[in-house]
């Protein structure tokens, strides 16, 4: 089960409500960057908040997916069953061997 775009909303509120110097970094952007891009304040702003959110996974070693559902899980435990749920997917999905793809990704061998 893949995260879904309401799930990705909130793990991107929950992120913001974590990093008020972010959210006053992303409150002050200067409005010409966004029009040099041919984009509105909001795009713009909407643009730099998922780049800040898809280094902060990069830097734990996350792909934003996994950040998202670690944000949005009820626990820790149901994180880790949702992220090898979808984890499996991807896999079948590749037509990978679940145990080749546990190496790959450095992920316990347990579906």
């Amino acid at each position: 089960m893949a995260a879904t775009e309401q799930q990705h909303e909130r793990a991107l509120a929950r992120f913001l409500d974590e990093r008020p110097h972010l959210r006053h970094e992303l409150d002050t952007l200067n409005p010409l960057l966004a029009q040099a891009k041919g984009e509105t304040a909001e795009q713009y702003r909407a643009e730099r908040l998922h780049e800040a959110f898809e280094a902060e996974a990069e830097r734990q070693h996350l792909f934003a997916w996994e950040l998202t559902l670690q944000l949005t899980a009820a626990s820790p435990e149901d994180y880790q069953v949702q992220r090898l749920e979808v984890h499996k997917e991807v896999a079948e999905m590749a037509g990978m061997d679940w145990a080749e793809y546990c190496q790959l990704h450095g992920l316990e061998d347990k579906p």
